[in-house]
C-alpha cells in the first residue's frame, strides 16, 4: 500500500453508499467511501476515520478531496478501502503468509476466463490456481465473521464459476481477508445473502478456500496475519433456511392517528418505529409484502405500513423461535413501547417500538442485530 500521511476525523453520516461526510481539524469534510458494503455495524456518529487526501488525477477535478482508509471499532483499526484487498491478498501471498498456500507466487492478476474475470492467477511450478479474493468487514463481538453484508449476485456467480473450472481440471479458490484480528470463526451471511450462502455452501467441499483475519495499525501499511478461521458448516446448515424473525425499521413522517383493526385508534408520534415478527415459513415472502402498501390488511403492522415508510427489513433466519425473546431486548433499548400491537398470539407488552431517532444509527440497537445474527452462533460451535 503507498504510504502517505492520514488524517484522524469523526464520522458524520452517509448519504449514499459512496459518500461520506466527516468531522476533522480542517472543518466538514467530504469524502469517497470506496466500499459499496451496508456497514451498519461499523458505521456510527463520532466514530473514528482515517482519512487520505486524494491524489492527484491529471485535470480531473474529484468532487472529495479525502478517501476513507480505515475505521476504529472497539480501539482496533478496520481497513475500509476494499480497493487495496487485491493488493494485500498479492502481498500475502509473496510472503507466504497464507497457511497452506506455501510456494505459490502470484503469476497475474485480473484474470478474464469465460464470462468471469478473478482477481488473481498464482503459480508454482507448471499448475495455475484461479483465485478470487473478498473483504470481509462484517463480524461480532464474540468473534464470528460473516461475508457478504450485501446483496452480491457477483459473488455468487463467481463462486458457481470456480467450481465449474475446478471441474474442469483447474484448481481453483476464496481467499476471505477478515479485518478483524479477534475473529475466530467465518460463515456466509445467509440473513443478508441466503443465495449466497446456499451457493458457498455447495460449492466449499470443491474450492481450495481460507477465511484469514488479518490485524491493522494506524499506518494502514500492511496487515498482520493472524490465522485462518474456523467453518462451523452445521450451524450454516442448521440456519441458513426462509423461516426466522424479523424486525421492520419504519418512519412515520407525522404525527398521525391510524385505526389498527381491532386495537382501534392508535395515536402515532412522528418519529421511527421497530416492529418484531415471525415466519416459520416464507421469511422472504413475508418482508416483501410487509413492504408493500397495497394489499389485504390483515396485521397489525399491515395498517401501520400504509402510513409510514419502511427504512430497513432486518431478517434473522434461524432454526429457533427468537420472535419474543428478540421483542424484550429491543423494548429495552426503545424510548416508548406501543401497547398490545402485534402480540395477540403470546405474552408480551408489544412488538411495536418507538426511537426518537433513527435507531440504525443507535449503536446499542445495532449490537442487539449483531447478537441475534452473529454472537449467539458461537454458543453453537
Amino acid at each position: 500500500m503507498e504510504k502517505r500521511d492520514l488524517i484522524k476525523a469523526s464520522f458524520i453520516d452517509r448519504p449514499n453508499r459512496f459518500i461520506v461526510h466527516a468531522a476533522a481539524d480542517a472543518g466538514v469534510v467530504t469524502c469517497h467511501l470506496p466500499n459499496p458494503g451496508r456497514l451498519w455495524e461499523l458505521l456510527f456518529p463520532g466514530v473514528t476515520l482515517w482519512l487520505r487526501r486524494a491524489a492527484a488525477q491529471g485535470k480531473v477535478r474529484r468532487k472529495t478531496a479525502y478517501d476513507v482508509v480505515g475505521i476504529e471499532r472497539d480501539g482496533v483499526p478496520v481497513l475500509m478501502d476494499t480497493q487495496y484487498t487485491n493488493d494485500v491478498a498479492a502481498s500475502l501471498i509473496e510472503r507466504q503468509a497464507v497457511p497452506g498456500w506455501e510456494g505459490w507466487h502470484v503469476f497475474r492478476r485480473e484474470v478474464t476466463i469465460g464470462e468471469s474475470r478473478f482477481d488473481l492467477l498464482l503459480k508454482k511450478g507448471e499448475e495455475l490456481f484461479f483465485v478470487e479474493v473478498k473483504s470481509c468487514s462484517l463480524f461480532g463481538s464474540d468473534g464470528g465473521a460473516m461475508f457478504p453484508d450485501a446483496v452480491t449476485e457477483r459473488g455468487r456467480k463467481h463462486l458457481l464459476h470456480l467450481v465449474a473450472l475446478k471441474r474442469q481440471g483447474f484448481r481453483t479458490g476464496l481467499l476471505f481477508l477478515v479485518q478483524w484480528p479477534r475473529a475466530r470463526w467465518f460463515l456466509p451471511d445467509y440473513h443478508t445473502d441466503p443465495a449466497f450462502a446456499a451457493a458457498f455452501y455447495e460449492a466449499a467441499p470443491y474450492l481450495d478456500w481460507k477465511a484469514l483475519a488479518v490485524a491493522w495499525d494506524e499506518t494502514f501499511t500492511l496487515p498482520e496475519p493472524r490465522g485462518l478461521l474456523a467453518y462451523p458448516e452445521d450451524v450454516l446448515r442448521r440456519e441458513n433456511r426462509d423461516g426466522g424473525d424479523y424486525l421492520i425499521v419504519v418512519e412515520m413522517p407525522a404525527d398521525a392517528t391510524v385505526a389498527i383493526g381491532s386495537l382501534g385508534p392508535v395515536f402515532f408520534a412522528k418519529g421511527f418505529y421497530v416492529y418484531v415478527g415471525s415466519a416459520k415459513r416464507n421469511l422472504s415472502a413475508r418482508l416483501a409484502r410487509h413492504g408493500r402498501r397495497r394489499k389485504k390488511l390483515r396485521w397489525h403492522f399491515d395498517y401501520l405500513r400504509a402510513v409510514a415508510e419502511i427504512v430497513a427489513p432486518i431478517p434473522i433466519r434461524t432454526a429457533d423461535d427468537l420472535e419474543c425473546e428478540l421483542a424484550r431486548a429491543v423494548g429495552a433499548v426503545a424510548d416508548r413501547t406501543v401497547p398490545r400491537f402485534g402480540c395477540s398470539d403470546c405474552s408480551c407488552d408489544s412488538h411495536l417500538f418507538a426511537f426518537n431517532e433513527n435507531p440504525m444509527n443507535n449503536r446499542t440497537f445495532m449490537r442487539i442485530i449483531e447478537d441475534f445474527r452473529i454472537n449467539r452462533l458461537g454458543n453453537m460451535l
